[in-house]
């Protein structure tokens, strides 16, 4: 007996007029817009998505369940971070077996002392669906500790305040709040962030004084241009509270004694478009980092005082046109930079004394990555650092400044026969049709032939500056032991290659961004990496726009394709003020209330682009409370893909019902739905046995 091949929901058409200056759009599925996240049609036709994949996806759950117990089985069940010092305290997160969320305790003194838990995410989560803490502060006292939660994955975090001299947890909440705190200098108030209750956005900064009402927080700044992210933190000495508006293009910081009962806030340097700054503070002098004359950013001093006179900045380390300077770190006797040349990321010291030369921390390895870490003290002369690779698990140094020695403090463990010579990964640099070179990483199991058989998944984001590093999954073995070689395009819209990079795909260079990941595609199966019929692609939020493009543009590249949370529907969020997010993206994307950005988006907007045509495999996910890429996106998305193409492959969406933009919490559950997209990718490349 044969069994019926499921069925999948068909949406009704209910045509819609998405009205703008310069056009009308009819959009069929706009009634899957709901923003309470509470009419019953629209969440019945989400079930029934959920219930289609299921259904379709059934020969493949005992492959999941080996997938999700081979990844888990890899994970130490106890493990924990290593230790940082931070005013005589030494502070970690732990996980104890069999637990979901991690305890975040202390010791006092040495790591030898009695253990002090300041929060247990397992008793916080009891009770929730979705648990996440997003910021966790311990006044200057040490005696009172501040943080933000969300319980339902929309990131409106709510702030909560515990004393550590009693274990008490103080009675007020504030709710609708960003994941930032910065307390005062007497440990006996806070800075925060409100969020607008429409747009989600942080447009105010209040202050709440411990033990009064919420109701009464003094309003300490508000936000008037909605293009502007805004957050709150202090300076490394903690001499200063600062308050930050960022665009895209621009900055402006505002900063005020964290002793001074009155906080009285002076502006750092007023908001100029494009120029981004970003101040710290040491022994009466500011430290900036800034892209003023500078598109790779530079690093220059002021004198306390002198900040606001551009005139009085001196330069300490000069601008590249070959280095990205992507962050800093303040010591006593040194500077450590996170600098981003040649496509990867790397630290360089530098003293303050007179004549002492510029070094880096040495890389052992092609295709690497090496991040500051933990440093929250002034006065020593180690700089504690992680260094990943695709091969390599995330790794803890300390290196001493003084001697060049490195002490290796944990390696990421690893469970079962792992061994890092197993695997190979390479740097290669692939031609886009313009002539760029973009720079590739890739890795394989050892004794991998280069003759055009392996499947292979290609990652890739390109938005924002954000550089996707070559780093270690501990997930992403399953793939490679059973013959996957992995890759990430590094394309344009990124800052691998430093701000020109990320210049070159945004705004009206946005397709360079796509075409640069399709012409990556084609270079790699022709270099033999990758059979041409078991090609994969995966890509998130903005990567998974980037998923969207590829699908109109060049299906037949791709035997399947993973897009997560994707922004899929440009025009219509772009020209929607009211969704979170829309304002501050102008510079990024263009805003299509402007004729030449209407026309460019909608060139490339994956949903306005569906057509009659074969399509790759697609498995599509969204969270119900996503608040950064809407549920309604993806969902729409595929309603008009199942009406218009012209394949039989598996088109397949998971609605995470219980969670947002970044998927189930816990340590562990947040593998099932790795090993479902496993699943999915290795059937695809007819290896679900």
């Amino acid at each position: 007996m044969q069994t019926a091949t499921p069925v999948p929901p068909v949406a009704a058409r209910r045509p819609h007029a998405v009205v703008a200056p310069h056009g009308t759009r009819i959009d069929e599925y706009y009634w899957l817009r709901d923003d309470t996240r509470s009419d019953p049609e629209v969440l019945a036709w989400l079930e029934a998505e959920n219930a289609y994949r299921k259904a379709m996806t059934g020969q493949l759950q005992p492959l999941e369940e080996r997938l999700y117990a081979e990844i888990i089985g890899r994970i130490r069940p106890d493990d924990s971070t290593v230790p940082y010092r931070r005013r005589g305290f030494y502070y970690c997160q732990r996980f104890e077996t069999g637990r979901e969320y991690p305890v975040h305790a202390r010791r006092a003194g040495s790591l030898d002392a009695a253990e002090q838990v300041l929060l247990d995410g397992n008793q916080l989560a009891a009770g929730h669906e979705f648990f996440e803490i997003g910021t966790l502060a311990v006044a200057p006292d040490d005696q009172r500790l501040a943080w933000a939660e969300d319980v339902v994955g929309r990131r409106q975090y709510r702030l909560r305040f515990k004393d550590l001299g009693t274990g008490a947890v103080l009675p007020e909440v504030i709710d609708n709040v960003e994941a930032a705190v910065a307390w005062t200098a007497d440990s006996a108030s806070v800075l925060y962030v409100e969020k607008h209750p429409e747009t989600l956005l942080g447009y105010r900064i209040r202050r709440h004084r411990l033990g009064t009402d919420p109701r009464a927080d003094q309003l300490v700044y508000e936000q008037d241009d909605p293009s502007f992210y805004m957050d709150v933190a202090t300076t490394k000495d903690e001499r200063y509270l600062l308050i930050l508006a960022h665009s895209t293009v621009a900055t402006e910081v505002r900063y005020a004694d964290a002793a001074d009962p009155e906080l009285r806030f002076r502006v750092f340097l007023p908001r100029e478009r494009d120029h981004e700054y970003y101040p710290d503070h040491l022994d009466g002098r500011w430290i900036i980092r800034s892209n003023w004359q500078a598109p790779n950013f530079r690093l220059l001093e002021a004198k306390f005082g002198e900040e606001g006179d551009r005139r009085n900045w001196r330069e300490l380390l000069a601008h590249r046109n070959d280095a990205f300077i992507h962050d800093f770190e303040l010591f006593r006797d040194f500077l450590a930079i996170e600098e981003r040349s040649g496509g990867l990321r790397r630290i360089r010291i530098r003293p303050w004394r007179d004549g002492a030369g510029d070094f880096f921390i040495t890389a052992d390895e092609p295709a690497c990555t090496a991040v500051l870490g933990d440093n929250p003290e002034l006065a020593t002369a180690v700089v504690r650092y992680v260094y990943s690779s695709l091969t390599t698990p995330d790794t803890t140094w300390d290196y001493d400044v003084r001697t060049g020695a490195r002490t290796l403090l944990k390696r990421m463990p690893v469970l079962g026969e792992f061994d890092p010579a197993g695997y190979v990964t390479e740097f290669r640099w692939a031609a886009a049709r313009d002539g760029t070179q973009v720079p590739v990483s890739l890795v394989y199991r050892r004794g991998f032939a280069r003759d055009g058989s392996a499947p292979l998944l290609l990652y890739g984001y390109g938005a924002y500056g954000i550089s996707r590093d070559p780093n270690f999954s501990i997930a992403r073995l399953s793939l490679l032991d059973r013959g996957f070689v992995y890759a990430i395009a590094h394309v344009r819209g990124g800052q691998e290659l430093g701000r020109r990079w990320y210049e070159q795909g945004r705004l009206q260079h946005k397709l360079n961004t796509f075409t640069d990941f399709i012409d990556v595609t084609r270079f790699l199966v022709r270099q033999g990496y990758a059979n041409p019929r078991r090609v994969m692609a995966m890509g998130g939020s903005a990567g998974g726009l980037l998923m969207g493009a590829i699908a109109n543009m060049a299906p037949a590249d791709y035997r399947a394709i993973v897009a997560q949370v994707p922004f899929v529907d440009v025009v219509t969020t772009m020209l929607d003020q009211s969704i979170p997010l829309t304002t501050n993206e102008f510079d990024e994307w263009g805003d299509p209330k402007l004729q030449p950005w209407y026309d460019y988006l909608l060139s490339y907007s994956p949903y306005d682009n569906v057509r009659a045509q074969d399509y790759p495999a697609m498995l599509v996910t969204t969270g119900l409370w996503d608040s950064q890429v809407q549920y309604y996106e993806p969902a729409k998305w595929v309603a008009r893909l199942r009406a218009c193409r012209t394949d039989a492959n598996p088109l397949l969406l998971r609605t995470t019902m219980e969670a947002g933009h970044g998927g189930k919490s816990g340590r562990f559950q947040r593998y099932r739905e790795i090993a479902e997209e496993y699943a999915f990718l290795l059937d695809q490349a007819g290896l679900s046995r």
